[in-house]
C-alpha cells in the first residue's frame, strides 16, 4: 500500500516545492483546523500536526503564528473542504480535494479542466472502491529505533503498514483514516521526532497505461494542480 505509493510522490513535491503555493495552502489547513477545535495547538492535535507540516516546508514562525491569528479573527474567510473525482483520458481515476472559500468558483474551475483535458467530471463517492484515505505519518530514523518492533506496537493503534524509506531515511506509517489522532499521540507521548502528519487517498485499483497516454492524463493534473484551490490530487495511473 505505503511502499507502491511512495513513487508517486514526486509530482506532489514537485508542486509544493513552489514556496508561496505551499505556505498559501498550508495557511488554509491552519484556518480550518483552528475553526474545527481552537487556536491552542495543546489542546489541538490538528493543529499541532499542521505546524509540524509547516516547520518541515520551511516556512517561517511568524508566518505560522500569523495564520492562526488570522485563523482566530473574524475576518478570517470561511473555509469549506470539498472532494471532486472524475475520469481523465484513458480511464484513469482522478480526485482532487479542495479548500475554497466559493464553491461555485471551484467546481466550475474543475469541471473545466475536466473537459478541456478530454476527460469527465463525476459524482461524489464513484471513486471511494478506487482510493482509500488513510493516515500517513513519517518519523526520523534513528539506531534506538527497530521498525517491525515499532509496527507490533502502532498496530493496537490502528496502523497498517509500517516501512523504512532507504532513500529518505524516515520511517513512514500508514494507518486507517480514523487512527490519526490516535496513532499522533503514541508518537508525540514516546518522543518519536514526527517529520509529517496527514491524510493521503491510497488508490487500491491501479490502472497501466502508456507514456504517451500519460502525456495526456499529465495535462489534466497540471492544471488541477495550479488552481490555489486545490490542495491535493490523487490519481492511479502507472505508466508502463
Amino acid at each position: 500500500m505505503g511502499r507502491a505509493f511512495e513513487f508517486r510522490k514526486a509530482r506532489k513535491m514537485k508542486r509544493w516545492g513552489q514556496m508561496a503555493k505551499t505556505f498559501t495552502r498550508i495557511g488554509k489547513d491552519i484556518a480550518i483546523a483552528v475553526k474545527s477545535a481552537g487556536p491552542d495547538p495543546n489542546s489541538n492535535s490538528r493543529l499541532r500536526a499542521i505546524i509540524q507540516n509547516a516547520k518541515a516546508a520551511n516556512m517561517p514562525k511568524a508566518n505560522v503564528e500569523n495564520a492562526i491569528k488570522r485563523a482566530s479573527s473574524k475576518d478570517q474567510e470561511d473555509y469549506k473542504e470539498m472532494v471532486y473525482e472524475g475520469y481523465a483520458q484513458h480511464g484513469i481515476a482522478i480526485l482532487v480535494e479542495c479548500t475554497t472559500d466559493n464553491t461555485n468558483r471551484s467546481v466550475a474551475n474543475i469541471r473545466s479542466y475536466f473537459s478541456k483535458c478530454g476527460g469527465s467530471l463525476g459524482t461524489s463517492g464513484m471513486l471511494d472502491f478506487i482510493f482509500d484515505r488513510k493516515s500517513v505519518f513519517k518519523i526520523a530514523k534513528n539506531d534506538k529505533i527497530d521498525v517491525e518492533e515499532l509496527e507490533f506496537e502502532l498496530i493496537d493503534f490502528g496502523a497498517e503498514e509500517v516501512f523504512l524509506d532507504e532513500e529518505t531515511n524516515q520511517i513512514n506509517i500508514y494507518g486507517e483514516f480514523t487512527a490519526f489522532g490516535a496513532i499522533q499521540k503514541f508518537l508525540e507521548e514516546k518522543g518519536f521526532e514526527l517529520l509529517q502528519a496527514d491524510f493521503e487517498r491510497i488508490p487500491t485499483d491501479m490502472k497501466t497505461i502508456s507514456e504517451e497516454q500519460a502525456a495526456d492524463v499529465e495535462k489534466l493534473i497540471e492544471k488541477l494542480e495550479e488552481d490555489d484551490d486545490v490542495q491535493n490530487v490523487y490519481h492511479n495511473m502507472i505508466i508502463a
